[in-house]
Formats: C-alpha cells, structure tokens, sequence
C-alpha cells in the first residue's frame, strides 16, 4: 500500500493553531499505517532471519527457504561425521598391488591386466574419465600388474606397466599415478597389433614366434568385467590364455582396509545426514523432483557429491527404481522413499530411509486404531521391513554364505505375508563402486563372507499403487559377533529416520 502525505495537511500546520478534530484524526491514521508496516516488516525479516517459513512468500521464495534450512541443518552438525576420513596416500596404492601380487601367485595367474575404470582406480587412482573425458576409445590402454617372487625369501613384489599408444606415452606419466618408482610403459605405434606388442615384450628376452602362437607358452592373465570385449578378444588371439576374475584376485578389493573403511563410514553417515537435515525442513506441495534437488545441493554443501538421487512418493514407491516423472506432490500421509548415493574421495555412499514428512503429527500408541486403514498399513510394513533388517544383520557374520543374510530377511517378510512384494535381493558390496561382489541374494551360496567386507542391507516391500518400503544400511563384516553399521545408526521409527 502506497500512503501519500501531502504538505498541506502535515507540514504547514502552525504550532500555536489547536489542531483540528479532523487533522488529528489523520495523524491517527497515518500513526497506525506506519506502525503497522513496521512490525510487517520486523516480523518479515525476523522469520527469514531464523530460516523459517514467512506467512507471505512466493513459491520460489519458498523453496530457496527450503534449501537454505536444509543446508543450514546439515552444517550445523559441524559435518563431525567427516573427521575420521582423508585422501588416500601412495602406500595405500602400493600396498594394493602388492596384495594383488600375492593374489595372483595363490590364483596360479601370470599377471592381471585391466583397463581404465573402477578396478583401474582402486589400483592406480585414475578414473575413466581421468584417462579420457568424452567416452572409452577404441585405442587399448592397459595397466598390467605381475607378481615378483623372491625365491629366497618367498617375498612377492608387485610389477607393474602399462601397454600404450605411442603419442600418449607422455600424457600417461603425467597422470600423477601413485608409484614410489618410474613408471615402466610399453609403446604401440597406431599401425602396430597392440596385443601381439604386448606379448612380444612379455618378458626381459626377445619372445620366439613359436612362443606367440602355441598355446603351451601363453601367459595366463586374468581381466575383470569392466574389460571391454574387444580388448579380451584381441588378447585371446594373440598369445595370452585369459581368464575371468575371480578367486583370491577378486577377493582384494572386496576387503577393506582401515582408510577405505572410514572414508565409507564417512560418507554413508553424511549421506544419511543429510537426507535427516532435509525431512525436517519438508512442506506440503513439494515435489519429487524438488526434494531431490535440494537433497543434492544439501550433498555438495558437505562436500559430498551425488551422482543418484531416488525420490518417490506413496505409489511412486511401489516400483523400487522408480520411473516416474518426478512431479507427485507432498502431503501429510504421504510415505516417501528416499534412495541416495554420494562420492568422496572416490567411495560410495547408498543408503535409502522411507519416512513420514514433519508436518505430519506421530500419533500416540493408543490413537493407532483410529488411524486411517492405510496408515495403519504404512506403520506395519514399515516395522516388518525394519524387522527384516534386523534379521539380516544378525545373520551377516565372517564364514556364512552370502545366501544366509538373504534367506533370514526374506522369511522375516514372507511370514508377515509380503513375500511376492519383495522383489529384489537384500543387499550387495560397496566400495569404489556403489554395486560390488559379492551380492546377497538367496543363490549365492558359494561365497563366503570375510572380515573386512562391507555390504549393504536394503529389504523392501513394493504394493503396487500403495506405496513402497525400503531401508538401506552400510554394514561391514566383523571377526566376532554382529556387523558394525557404518551408517552412524539405523531409522528408528517413520518420524525418525
């Protein structure tokens, strides 16, 4: 409201005239319209000041409203979660392969051969995308990792080099890889066989052609699943026997070390964390999409970087990944699943709670037969799931078979009567990759689980345009007794998650 005094009726009156009944009354007014634009205005200001909702806002004030407490509460735990976890140094890379070099004589393999990726990473802190940018290219650069033995000793060393093409020899020892030592790379030029190149220089004596072709002299190597085809074809064909990954070579990465542990711990906490500092912050008509961009930009604050980001409401739950368009809006009953995952420092967090948002009232244990029916349902799948959980962490010990978390979960839902609404397996490793071996599902009998593995726990129930239930913990192996949750602690209730 615009309110115009003009000097006529203010400015000229003159102190020694007795101001009229009509003019006082104006002043009166104009008194009243000035106080009351005053306390708006403090009242305004002071409600943004304290990062609560204003009585008068525009949608898009709102939501920035909405970010910022969100963001504010996150930071306000002093992000303490972050204070066990730091980069890793060199020896942590070369402690790897080592490690891998003492796998690969156990395994009977001549050496392990991968190409830029996750397992490339875990080994030489380079990503794909460190190596190339845009996409993987059809040039094979290849990081080689053979066992040295110490006959005397009985010591094995790692050696290490790399197969590339010859006019990035020296973008390759730029990439700042961890190595004590220089770094030992076998060229190709572009109109060469890459693959015969490398067996030709396999050893520190000129290789015969008769040691090329017959297969009593290949070199057994072993490659993981992120070896491209092409590449494990051209190998095949050129003189090496190769082999899929698996026994003591696969086992390294699967177990933690104490850094790796604590960087998960790290990060799965914080991530949990933050999708908490988030719920408290929620009001009626967000959407899915909206929560989940807060929820990022909550991620980035911390220092933690999204790369999912699941949000579902109500039936959007009922198809565990969802698929929807992200445009349901929240309300009071609504059940909503959140499944997250972040980086740092090269680990994975993936966590998911299922909760009611704040503005929906806990109801007492004696008002629970006056909820609505479906309400009723939310409350009791919810604790059959949490249960479920339970069970499984308490069947997760070092020597069961990774069938058993499975199997104990899935009774705990099939005799509450959801069996057929659990549709997945209950959980998988977790490390680099947010989806590692060994996975948990009821046919996995033949793995065993070890001190040092980390897995999640994550049984759900899905009813379909009903909702959806799911939780998800970081759980890792321990020598004696139940696994140690690396979550900093589980959901406790639909208003605490």
């Amino acid at each position: 409201m615009n309110v115009i005094f003009k000097s006529a009726n203010w400015d000229t009156i003159h102190e020694t005239r007795a101001p009229s009944l009509q003019l006082r009354a104006k002043r009166c007014f104009a008194a009243a319209i000035l106080c009351a634009s005053t306390l708006f205005l403090l009242y305004r200001y002071s409600r943004l000041w304290q990062g609560s909702p204003l009585l008068w806002t525009t949608p898009e004030d709102r939501f920035v409203e909405f970010q910022e407490c969100s963001i504010k509460n996150l930071l306000s735990t002093e992000l303490k979660f972050l204070d066990s976890a730091s980069p890793l140094p060199l020896d942590e890379f070369v402690q790897r392969r080592t490690r891998l070099a003492e796998a690969l004589v156990a395994d009977h393999v001549d050496a392990f051969v991968v190409e830029p990726g996750y397992t490339f990473q875990y080994y030489n802190n380079i990503s794909q995308k460190d190596w190339e940018v845009w996409e993987p290219e059809e040039r094979p650069f290849l990081m080689l990792v053979q066992p040295q033995v110490d006959l005397t000793t009985g010591t094995v060393n790692a050696i290490t080099k790399f197969l590339a093409p010859s006019f990035e020899v020296e973008r390759v020892k730029m990439l700042g890889m961890p190595f004590k030592e220089d770094i030992a790379i076998v060229p190709w030029e572009e109109h060469w066989n890459p693959y015969e190149t490398l067996r030709r220089s396999w050893t520190q004596y000129p290789v015969t052609e008769e040691e090329v072709t017959d297969e009593r002299y290949a070199p057994k190597i072993m490659v993981d699943e992120e070896m491209r085809d092409f590449i494990q074809r051209g190998l095949g064909e050129n003189g090496f026997d190769v082999v899929g990954l698996g026994g003591e070579v696969e086992r390294v990465k699967q177990t933690k070390s104490p850094m790796e542990i604590e960087i998960i711990r790290a990060v799965n906490t914080g991530t949990v964390e933050a999708v908490r500092a988030m719920r408290e912050c929620m009001y009626p008509g967000l959407t899915e999409n909206q929560v989940m961009e807060v929820l990022d930009n909550t991620l980035r604050a911390a220092g933690m970087e999204p790369f999912f980001d699941i949000v579902l409401f109500d039936e959007d739950a009922s198809n565990p990944h969802g698929g929807t368009d992200g445009s349901k809006a929240l309300e009071a009953q609504t059940f909503v699943l959140i499944d997250v995952g972040a980086h740092l420092f090269g680990y994975s967090s993936d966590i998911c709670r299922t909760f009611f948002p704040p503005f929906f009232p806990k109801p007492t244990p004696s008002s629970f037969s006056a909820l609505p029916l479906g309400i009723q349902e939310k409350l009791r799948v919810w604790a059959i799931v949490f249960e479920a959980q339970t069970q499984s962490m308490q069947a997760m010990h070092a020597g069961s078979a990774a069938a058993t978390v499975d199997i104990a979960a899935r009774k705990v839902i099939t005799d509450a009567g959801y069996g057929t609404a659990f549709t997945h397996r209950v959980g998988h490793g977790i490390g680099i990759k947010a989806h590692e071996s060994p996975y948990l599902n009821k046919g996995n009998l033949n793995v065993t689980l070890r001190v040092g593995m980390t897995f999640t726990s994550e049984p759900g129930v899905y009813l379909v345009d009903k909702f959806g239930v799911r939780h998800e913990d970081i759980l890792l192996v321990k020598e004696d007794g139940e696994p140690e949750i690396l979550t900093g602690k589980r959901a406790s209730g639909p208003w605490d998650p």
